[in-house]
């Protein structure tokens, strides 16, 4: 399909910060590909950029494409991007936003399953949807693009109690650092998002108590998703001589700063 918007891949994009992403660079024009494992997830973040108001695009711009994808299956991140290579030929933006945890489980009590989980999804599945795209970026004309990853404040103070999600997260740290190396001298940019109590539905404990440092179960502040679009959007936004290579978006009360 031919279009001359720019096109961006969001893994995670049924739900939280993927849709809410999703429908904030789809209103600044560019076409989003959504991928999830949950289809009808997807398709409802599809309806809601299409209930929305008018935006300003090219006539060309074909809107959102609904790809279910598991990124914990190699086979099926390459379905994805074999489907956004046949769809558009290119990709200009992969936003890797797919992530699992387990919730209050002391190392002692973790199962090798548990641990395992959380790393095909948060850092595997966030590698190879990079190897993917910086393989097409690299290659497609005109060459470049950008990649960015959903990192944590976990990717710099843990929670106590979450092993294997603030494992992951620092090593996302670390596959950006070399993607942004690496990327240099094929335009390809790469930075990190690091969010601190993005208020979805998979943080609600956070509101009514988690586990500090301290021992104590206390309440923390939270943030609107929409916080974090606009900060994805705008890293998004840049040309590719220019690179957000980290930013903290967080709430301003949260136990973050001195939390340990």
């Amino acid at each position: 399909m031919e279009t001359s918007a720019k096109i961006a891949v969001i893994t995670g994009a049924g739900s939280g910060i993927g849709r809410a992403t999703a429908l904030a660079l789809y209103a600044d024009g560019f076409s989003v590909v959504l991928a999830g494992r949950r289809c009808n997830m997807l398709e409802e973040t599809a309806d809601l950029a299409k209930a929305a108001e008018p935006r300003m695009v090219v006539p060309t711009a074909p809107g959102m494409l609904v790809v279910p994808t598991d990124v914990s299956d190699p086979a099926s991140i390459a379905a994805l991007f074999d489907t956004v290579k046949a769809t558009y030929g290119r990709i200009d933006l992969l936003f890797n936003n797919a992530g699992i945890s387990t919730r209050n489980i002391p190392i002692e009590d973790l199962t090798l399953e548990q641990w395992s989980n959380v790393v095909a999804v948060n850092l595997t599945g966030s590698f190879l949807c990079a190897q993917h795209a910086f393989r097409m970026m690299k290659s497609q004309t005109p060459r470049g693009g950008r990649i960015i990853n959903n990192g944590s404040v976990s990717a710099h103070v843990p929670r106590r109690n979450s092993t294997p999600y603030a494992a992951t997260k620092h090593a996302l740290t670390g596959l950006t650092r070399s993607l942004s190396l690496d990327g240099r001298e094929y335009d390809i940019a790469c930075g990190q998002i690091d969010i601190g109590n993005a208020a979805t539905t998979r943080n609600e404990d956070t509101a009514r108590g988690r586990l500090q440092a301290s021992g104590k179960v206390e309440a923390e502040a939270r943030i609107d998703v929409n916080d974090v679009a606009r900060g994805v959007a705008y890293m998004a936004s840049l040309s590719l001589e220019a690179n957000v290579q980290f930013m903290t978006v967080m709430a301003t009360k949260m136990p973050y700063i001195g939390r340990g």
